[in-house]
């Protein structure tokens, strides 16, 4: 039975463990760099620095935050597990999708879509035929991408959000819950509302 770990004993961590034990995998070792933590779900935490462990085994880093996860790819060069998909989700066979990213129950993703590595595709979010998500991205549950949408690095879509078909989300932006995108956002921007605008850059 093939193991994978898990590099961040938090909330998303439960999740990607129900998937992986779905898909009839095994947890393999958990880890964490916050030391107070020594057990999670009934399963015994170990330091970020046991190499021997880290790499046991191919990896998800199981944590929310897109900048905290590409840090932690950088900093470690870890051993990416394959994508993980709940066998719920629904994914078109034209689609490609990188290592280390996982997709949740009931998320649809069709036909000629482009996933990078280490993204979330949330609980029943929709990503339509033809987008192309890059890395570190996190689209919230039921987030719908129309066709032809680019999320490029690390943005953030919100939950419930709406981006309608070919518009670009630059990098590492935050789309607000409920918003419908309507336009191209630039880089390093957060937008909200219907339709979204910009309200600040960071």
């Amino acid at each position: 039975m093939r193991k994978i770990n898990l590099f961040g004993a938090s909330g998303h961590a439960k999740v990607i463990i129900d998937i992986i034990e779905c898909n009839g995998f095994e947890v393999g070792y958990i880890f964490d760099d916050n030391t107070k933590v020594e057990n999670f779900m009934g399963r015994k935490v170990h330091s970020v620095y046991n190499l021997e462990l880290l790499n046991a085994n191919p990896i998800i880093i199981s944590i929310g935050d897109n900048k905290v996860r590409k840090a932690i790819h950088d900093k470690f060069k870890l051993n990416l597990a394959p994508p993980l998909v709940h066998p719920s989700a629904i994914i078109s066979p034209s689609a490609s999708i990188g290592n280390g990213t996982v997709i949740m129950p009931n998320a649809v993703v069709n036909a000629a879509v482009s996933i990078g590595k280490n993204c979330i595709i949330n609980t029943a979010a929709v990503v339509e035929h033809d987008c192309v998500v890059h890395d570190y991205v996190h689209i919230s549950p039921k987030a719908s991408l129309a066709g032809g949408v680019e999320i490029k690095e690390g943005t953030h879509v919100g939950i419930n959000a709406t981006i309608i078909q070919s518009v670009c989300i630059g990098l590492w932006s935050t789309i607000g819950a409920g918003a419908v995108v309507t336009q191209d956002i630039p880089n390093h921007c957060t937008a909200v509302g219907i339709p979204a605008k910009s309200i600040k850059f960071h």
